[in-house]
């Protein structure tokens, strides 16, 4: 059974990636989950996965880290800006060190998409085309848990703000993409060079989410639709730099655009069972 690599363990989807991998019977010793602090990653410890630091700015930390393993799961880093020199240190030291297959966690369409996330995956996938090395890319739809917010804003005010407009939402939860990543961890040959499209099963509106969130409240909730501009005033206004409030905005400008509307079926079949629906995540955060 191959030996596998799981960057970003301490973060959310490389932990549920992990938990998965242990709970379908890849074998403890057999996984080396990894991160910057590894006194976030004891716990996993406990039960007999090997951990390491790695860190995306440290290239000497990276080699070991990655020693003697057969396929390795690179999380894409969360530092917007640095990712592409990040990213490729990691696949750099994953050739160094006899690595055979990197799988990595990118975007939607990242090679033909106005995706505002985009550019930096899109590169990401430039270096790891060229590196020779066999790998797999995940091109992770949104999370469902990435509407929490909506759901504190609901809560308060019985209201949430956007720009989306009538764009459309095909997202799934972190578990799902975890289980689609195991799934190809624990079978890296079955998807040499694939490019899989990973989305939810149902693409819905922010209209749509606020029945939803109605629901879920046990009261009435709307969504108002606001202008880009309008909804980069109001998130300045709610205290967020003018810079994260564009960024921000811009998401809501993809949505609107489509952007992240595709169901490609690829996850259902990747996890063998049908996507979580978003009023069950966050049934949970309720």
């Amino acid at each position: 059974m191959n030996s596998v690599v799981v960057t970003g363990a301490t973060g959310h989807l490389g932990r549920l990636v992990v938990e998965d991998l242990l709970a379908k019977g890849h074998p403890a010793e057999r996984i080396t989950a990894t991160g910057r602090d590894t006194g976030g990653l004891t716990a996993l410890a406990g039960r007999g996965v090997r951990t390491a630091r790695a860190d995306f700015g440290d290239p000497a930390s990276l080699g070991d880290a990655f020693e003697g393993a057969d396929t390795l799961l690179l999380v894409s880093g969360s530092e917007v800006g640095k990712r592409v020199d990040q990213h490729r240190n990691a696949i750099e030291a994953a050739g160094a060190a006899g690595v055979g297959h990197v799988v990595y966690t990118s975007a939607p369409k990242a090679a033909d998409t106005t995706l505002v996330l985009a550019p930096e995956h899109k590169a990401t996938e430039e270096v790891l085309t060229a590196s020779g090395l066999a790998y797999t890319v995940l091109r992770n739809g949104w999370y469902n848990e990435n509407f929490a917010q909506q759901l504190d804003q609901a809560r308060e005010t019985g209201s949430f703000v956007g720009s989306a407009g009538e764009g459309r939402v095909a997202s799934a939860s972190r578990q799902d993409l975890a289980e689609a990543a195991s799934a190809v961890l624990r079978d890296p040959k079955a998807h040499a060079g694939a490019v899989h499209e990973l989305s939810g099963d149902t693409a819905w509106t922010h209209a749509e989410l606020a029945a939803v969130l109605g629901e879920l409240l046990g009261r009435e909730v709307l969504y108002r639709d606001l202008t880009t501009e309008e909804h980069v005033a109001a998130l300045t206004a709610a205290g967020l730099d003018e810079g994260t409030a564009r960024f921000v905005a811009a998401l809501d400008a993809n949505i609107r655009d489509g952007e992240l509307s595709m169901t490609t079926g690829e996850l259902s079949r990747l996890i063998g069972r049908p996507t979580t629906p978003v009023a069950e995540t966050l049934r949970a955060l309720v």
